[in-house]
């Protein structure tokens, strides 16, 4: 069991970017908590001279690119390194298996491109690693970025190689720490929108309750806490917002002019915005059947490579199941069984509604046909189906008689108004894109589902007991 948190290392108060640099590589690398260097690995540097090497590749960096950045005592203008610490649970690895999967980690995340030191410490009753890495890449020319959800993709990454180790993962992680975005809501794991994304939210309720006009939308919104000034443009404010907020800066469908069309019915209803979703996970694959793979010619080098991939496979489904909350495999059955269920059950439906959709459009061309060529027909059928009238009005003729077989056809005993087909039409469109919406929903965590219980059949066998695959495991006899 692993827990990770990466910190950004800024320029300390007081002191220069090299003493900063030299105090943190000294703590992770100190010879009394890494049994006298014995635990202390390295990418592309020593570690001894760790911190001038960090220091001088800034210069390098501002001299290719031009970018100086100047650092002041107490101001995080720049980050200097990033550390990772990750501790593990006590008595469940040695110190050098520490060291071997920080090592991995920091190699899979970094992908070569930045120099790193692994510090393993042993003064603790845990053992933990401290893993830095330059912020500056090998080749001087950029910098690492820390992006959205970085502590949770090392989190992810460290939970994966864990499992691949067989090392336990921790099963519902509470710490905040990897995630620094626009901030937190209360205790529990939930983020809080933006100011914009607050106010969306609200213009969704109230445009969902059908304000019969826009002073009544306004009227709306000051009941819901907002303070609106009327000038060149309307300028929302809120007591937890420090600026006020233009509603023309609120995105495609929440101007103004738009809102005012939605509720003079001028535009379609409004549908609210869809949150932005991060993949932050890749979906397990299918084992590869090495026996198989080498009777069909392919050398060690390939089962070798298919072992590792094998595994890794492994180590997602496991811990996509952990994540899910799955205790046993039958509890894994019945969700695949039903999730499969419903995917086909929407399917079937929109395949219905979009046959049903066809036959409307062709019922509704022939009735219009039809009363379209009514008048004409009837006066050829008056003038006792003359010849001269037919090679005037041939073609209105041929489409009324076309509509008539399309009706005797259908077995209609009454004609629909085709204000009655259009309604129909109207809702089964509606129906299809919220079955639609349902489905593509749902449909990937189904894929996940059914391949995670193939792995697990393939990992487990006769056991079907959910738990992850240890390196002492014969998973190849499996």
């Amino acid at each position: 069991m692993a827990t990770t948190r990466i910190i950004p290392l800024h320029q300390a108060k007081g002191k220069t970017v090299s003493q900063s640099l030299y105090e943190r590589v000294a703590y992770a690398i100190d010879p009394e908590k890494t049994e006298n260097y014995e635990y202390v690995s390295c990418f592309e540097c020593c570690p001894e001279l760790a911190d001038a090497e960090f220091a001088f590749s800034k210069t390098i960096y501002a001299e290719k690119t031009g970018r100086n950045p100047i650092y002041q005592s107490g101001k995080q203008h720049d980050v200097l390194a990033y550390q990772v610490r990750q501790s593990f649970k006590p008595g469940e690895i040695t110190p050098a298996e520490a060291n071997e999967v920080g090592y991995e980690l920091a190699s899979r995340f970094l992908k070569g491109k930045h120099a790193f030191l692994v510090a393993t410490h042993t003064d603790k009753q845990h053992i933990h690693n401290h893993i830095l890495w330059n912020s500056t890449t090998l080749d001087c020319t950029r910098k690492f970025r820390d992006f959205r959800k970085t502590g949770r993709a090392i989190r992810r990454l460290s939970d994966m190689i864990c499992l691949e180790h067989g090392l336990s993962v921790i099963d519902n992680p509470k710490s905040r720490f990897s995630l620094t975005y626009n901030k937190w809501r209360g205790e529990e794991d939930s983020r809080r929108p933006t100011n914009r994304g607050f106010v969306r939210e609200a213009i969704d309720e109230i445009l969902s309750e059908k304000p019969t006009d826009f002073s009544d939308f306004l009227s709306r919104l000051q009941r819901n806490g907002f303070t609106i000034k009327i000038g060149a443009h309307i300028t929302l404010s809120h007591p937890n917002f420090k600026k006020n907020i233009r509603m023309n800066s609120l995105g495609k469908g929440y101007t103004e002019d738009e809102i005012r069309a939605i509720i003079e019915r001028r535009l379609p209803p409004h549908i609210p915005k869809k949150k932005r979703i991060v993949s932050e996970r890749k979906a397990p694959s299918l084992l590869i059947d090495i026996q198989a793979a080498l009777d069909a010619g392919k050398g060690p080098g390939y089962a070798n490579w298919a072992k590792h991939f094998n595994l890794t496979q492994m180590a997602r489904a496991m811990l996509y199941l952990k994540e899910q909350g799955f205790s046993d495999y039958n509890e894994l059955s019945a969700r695949t069984e039903t999730s499969s269920q419903k995917v086909s059950e929407l399917r079937s439906q929109i395949r219905d509604a979009e046959s049903r959709m066809k036959e409307i459009s062709r019922l509704k061309t022939q009735l219009i046909n039809y009363s379209k060529t009514k008048t004409v027909y009837s006066e050829y059928r008056a003038k006792g189906y003359a010849k001269k009238f037919y090679a005037a009005h041939a073609d209105e003729i041929e489409a009324h008689k076309a509509a008539k077989r399309f009706f005797d056809e259908t077995g209609l005993s009454k004609l629909p108004s085709v204000k009655e087909l259009s309604a129909e039409y109207q809702q089964l469109a509606e129906k299809k894109d919220a079955w639609y919406r349902e489905l593509h929903g749902i449909k990937g965590e189904q894929h996940e589902l059914v391949v995670c219980k193939r792995i697990v059949d393939e990992i487990l066998g006769e056991q079907k007991n959910i738990s992850p695959p240890r390196k002492d495991r014969d998973i190849e006899s499996r």
